[in-house]
């Protein structure tokens, strides 16, 4: 006896060879026709049931959500739409689904809303979008692990639990095992984190850079893919408050290496998405050309999915400096419109999402890499140039993202480094460990982080970050 997933099924000949197949139902049609989907694929089996020598009883609970087993053989499909089906000869009911309680849910078989899906999130993997959204995390996942490791990176775990506050924003949660309606406190009131679990203030971590960073000065290549927090109170399409972060961190590599890594590495990923999930990238592509059908046209996506991320792959990433970005800005039609709701006056302002997909969308019409950014407007450990008042900074945007990474070449001159911390108020007790890296071996050294939900984003052509990740974490909300 046989067992393989339905993706492997279907693309097998037909041939008179039992099988056993497990699944969900997804319709089951004049009792005799069962789609049948088990999550391997976007594709439902067809299972063909000769209902007058099946028991009533059985049929009746053949219904939309059971999970069910099949036994039977692989042969030509009578009908369109596949080219193989399982003409059943046994059928087990492995767990019903009351068809009154599977109305109440998004199981039923209706186009639902994505803010019903998000209401039932243990739910909407099963529907034909959420299926495809995580088998494609998936892929992505595994092809930025496969990335890294075929070009000599190693991957670190670097803390979720941390005591310092890698981009200096203080948006973190807290981390205490004390009684939050009576912890320890000082004579004057203040909290006493030395009795607390790790004998001082400790957060979610927002960023893994500053411990990779620490290896990469002994390995040399390392890469971190893991879990960050950001306790920042933004209810939009864009922000979660958990999210998954890779960040790669390179010794002996400067700005312009760290640039040419992040381009070709984005581009790797993508390509394999499309190499390894056109049933998918299919699917969902069908489902935004539906979406725009409904729109004014000015609003209409000017590419179909598969034809934007191709256009990624074939187009190098248009290199621009902060300053010729803020000319370009300043001098600009919605800029001098004042159709922007940030106006951009001067140099120096920090750009907001409404600035950034104007020069990816509207000017160069293709992914941007900015770089060379005000110090002013970035992160301590960010190299500064000979001018003192620029750093080594960059950023990637993407057409209806806008920042897909952030990063730079860091910091390696020790004093550079201790004058910044110290104009900033950022202790050098608390980053000791940091600046050992400087003193001893110091390099060149650069590195980036991309947002593991805006690139999944990307390449789902989905609208609303909430519906890329499993179980969304935002402003009110931690269901599930």
């Amino acid at each position: 006896m046989i067992q393989k997933n339905i993706q492997y099924i279907l693309g097998q000949e037909p041939r008179q060879q039992e099988l056993e197949i497990k699944g969900w139902v997804r319709s089951f049609r004049a009792n005799r026709f069962i789609a049948l989907n088990d999550g391997s694929t976007i594709n439902n089996l067809q299972c063909v049931v000769d209902f007058e020598q099946t028991d009533d009883a059985l049929l009746k609970r053949i219904t939309v959500g059971a999970a069910i087993a099949v036994k039977g053989n692989l042969v030509e499909s009578q009908g369109g739409g596949q080219a193989v089906e399982v003409a059943a000869i046994e059928i087990t009911i492995l767990g019903d689904a009351d068809p009154e309680e599977v109305k109440r849910t998004i199981l039923q078989p209706k186009r639902h809303s994505l803010e019903k899906l998000r209401e039932q999130a243990h739910l909407r993997v099963r529907t034909n979008t959420f299926g495809a959204v995580m088998r494609l995390r998936s892929k992505l996942s595994y092809a930025i692990h496969h990335y890294f490791q075929e070009n000599g990176y190693f991957n670190v775990h670097t803390p979720v639990i941390t005591g310092s506050d890698a981009e200096g924003a203080g948006e973190m949660f807290k981390v205490t095992a004390m009684d939050l309606k009576n912890p320890h406190k000082n004579e004057d009131g203040t909290v006493d984190f030395k009795k607390d679990f790790f004998g001082k203030e400790t957060n979610l971590t927002v960023s893994g850079q500053l411990e990779a960073e620490t290896f990469a000065m002994g390995l040399g290549k390392v890469y971190t893919f893991g879990p960050t927090f950001r306790a920042e109170n933004s209810n939009t399409s864009r922000h979660l408050a958990e999210f998954w972060m890779i960040e790669p961190e390179m010794a002996f590599c400067d700005l312009d290496g760290n640039m040419d890594l992040a381009e070709d590495f984005i581009q790797f990923v993508i390509k394999y998405a499309l190499e390894h999930c056109q049933d998918d990238l299919e699917f969902l592509e069908q489902r935004l050309i539906d979406e725009d059908k409904s729109k004014p046209a000015a609003e209409r996506a000017p590419m179909k999915l598969r034809e934007k991320l191709s256009f990624v792959l074939e187009n190098n990433f248009k290199r621009v400096s902060y300053t010729e970005a803020i000319d370009i800005l300043k001098n600009s039609k919605p800029n001098k419109k004042k159709q922007f709701k940030y106006p951009i006056e001067e140099w120096g302002a920090d750009l907001q999402s409404e600035h950034e997909r104007y020069l990816v969308e509207k000017h160069f019409k293709c992914p941007v890499i900015l770089f060379d950014y005000p110090a002013k407007i970035k992160a301590f450990y960010m190299r500064l140039n000979d001018d003192q008042k620029t750093v080594r900074a960059m950023d990637i945007l993407f057409p209806g993202i806008g920042e897909i990474v952030g990063g730079s070449q860091r910091e390696e001159r020790l004093e550079v480094l201790q004058e910044k911390m110290k104009a900033l108020d950022i202790s050098e007790k608390e980053l000791w460990w940091y600046l050992d890296t400087r003193r001893f071996g110091t390099c060149v050294h650069s590195g980036f982080g991309l947002g593991f939900e805006r690139l999944v984003l990307f390449v789902t052509g989905m609208s609303n970050i909430r519906d890329v990740i499993p179980y969304p974490r935002f402003p009110q909300n931690a269901e599930f």
